[in-house]
């Protein structure tokens, strides 16, 4: 193995070039050769450090259950998202939170907003969430206002955070 003087390195030139999504910085590098009279030349493509991306808004949420527990007080399970990437359902099945009552687990829809059995009821932030689907719009229209389908719910708007507070099985409180 050769070793290679590093004070010998003369830098010649610095051009940029980009690609589709990245800017490089490519130099050209001499070195003189120990073993032979001329020398190499190595060219090295450098990606710049990459400007830090701003934070994305997150959207914390806590799913009250739907039965109290022998103390009287009721179960909370907390989660965040990114806000505007997901459904409240997939949000809710990520972090392992029940959804559906037995007859549910069974018998849904899949997300399609047809059968009812994701209702949840919004208790805080339901400016934090999209508005009211056609769907929703036509299976809920004589439910409460803050009942919605988790399926068809969306989470934030990519530019909001804040604070969701969900109750679970809504339908068993009334």
């Amino acid at each position: 193995m050769a070793a290679i003087n590093l004070s010998a390195v003369l830098p010649i030139r610095y051009p940029e070039f980009s690609t589709k999504n990245h800017n490089y910085t490519k130099s050209m590098i001499s070195f003189p050769s120990p073993a032979k009279k001329n020398s190499f030349t190595v060219s090295v493509a450098v990606n710049p450090p990459s400007e830090a991306s701003p934070e994305k808004p997150e959207i914390e949420l806590e799913f009250i259950g739907p039965k109290p527990q022998g103390d009287g007080t009721y179960p909370v399970d907390k989660a965040s998202a990114i806000s505007g990437e997901k459904l409240l359902k997939k949000i809710m099945a990520d972090n392992k939170i029940e959804l559906y009552a037995a007859y549910g687990k069974v018998m849904n829809c899949g997300g399609g907003g047809s059968c009812g059995t994701c209702i949840v009821e919004i208790i805080d932030g339901s400016d934090l969430l999209n508005e009211r689907t056609n769907t929703e719009l036509k299976y809920l229209k004589k439910k409460p206002e803050s009942w919605r389908l988790a399926c068809q719910t969306i989470v934030g708007n990519k530019e909001n955070s804040g604070k969701v507070v969900v109750q679970r099985l809504p339908q068993w409180k009334k």
